[in-house]
């Protein structure tokens, strides 16, 4: 009789040990997530409601930094060019790694090598890539101020000139962040169904109505995902910004990330610069929002 009631003991201490189990397995990942990324997100946000001197609190103003933001002229003026950026940025990286990964699709001698090369400016560190581009840029010992004088030129003006410095980022984003829209829209083509294009060429319709008509349609949320995802990094660029001008000249390349790093770390206003983050991940997890509806809509029509 007791032999039998501590084998139900042990049973039932075996099936307990059992559901705990994956939970004990997950807890050293879920410590990890809840400090690095839990306790800071907190911690910023009772950051922004105070204000701060010298690093150190020294009084509570509620959502004062928060109002306070939206009258600021100079983030609304570094958030207007961090629209731009990002939507002129993302917009030809969509269309340049569409072409690419059609172009791609196809099976020639030399392709996977010339897959392998287009991938290379993403794995590059972004700091290496924009000194690259620095260099490239220079006024006076640049590779485009050489090329321009060996054609009869004078100096090139890039970082110099605020519109030529705004063009020469979108430039680099573009040629650093293109491999990765080629990657998703390629497994994303590689993964359609052939039956459909195998009809199409049987009734004879030419490229550009297979590609209206099948491959576009049925590519719309790949490529929905891949906008979505580039554009809620771009909200966040800063390394290449930092490198390549400081956000000059003037403000024309000063994007809310170099705005918030200058008041935080420049003018010490730590609170307030916690609030405009605070501010722009509200305002990226809104539209990471809204492009989930869209996709939904997509799917559903």
């Amino acid at each position: 009789m007791q032999s039998g009631t501590q084998a139900r003991k042990y049973r039932l201490q075996g099936a307990g040990l059992d559901l705990a189990l994956p939970y004990l397995m997950l807890a050293p990942g879920l410590m990890i997530v809840l400090g690095v990324l839990v306790y800071p997100l907190l911690d910023g946000l009772k950051a922004s409601t105070r204000t701060y001197r010298y690093g150190s609190p020294i009084s509570d103003v509620g959502l004062q930094n928060y109002v306070h933001l939206w009258s600021d002229a100079q983030f609304l003026n570094s958030l207007w060019v961090t629209v731009k950026f990002v939507a002129l940025s993302v917009s030809i990286e969509a269309v340049l790694g569409f072409a690419l990964a059609l172009f791609c699709l196809r099976e020639f001698r030399g392709i996977r090598l010339l897959r392998t090369v287009l991938i290379i400016p993403m794995v590059i560190t972004p700091v290496v890539v924009a000194i690259v581009f620095r260099l490239i840029y220079a006024s006076d010992a640049g590779m485009l101020t050489a090329l321009s004088e060996a054609m009869g030129g004078g100096a090139m003006q890039i970082l110099g000139n605020p519109l030529n410095a705004f063009i020469g980022l979108v430039v680099l984003d573009v040629w650093e962040w293109t491999p990765l829209m080629f990657l998703i829209l390629l497994a994303g083509l590689q993964s359609l169904p052939q039956e459909p294009f195998e009809a199409a060429r049987v009734d004879g319709a030419g490229a550009w109505r297979v590609f209206a008509d099948l491959t576009f349609p049925m590519m719309r949320p790949v490529l929905a995902v891949a906008i979505v995802l580039r554009t809620i990094d771009a909200f966040g660029t800063f390394d290449q910004v930092f490198v390549l001008t400081r956000g000059g000249p003037g403000e024309a390349t000063r994007l809310v990330s170099i705005y918030g790093y200058d008041t935080a770390f420049k003018f010490q206003q730590t609170g307030y610069a916690a609030a405009l983050f605070v501010t722009i991940g509200l305002v990226v997890l809104a539209l990471a929002f809204s492009a989930i509806r869209l996709l939904r809509r997509i799917d559903a029509s």
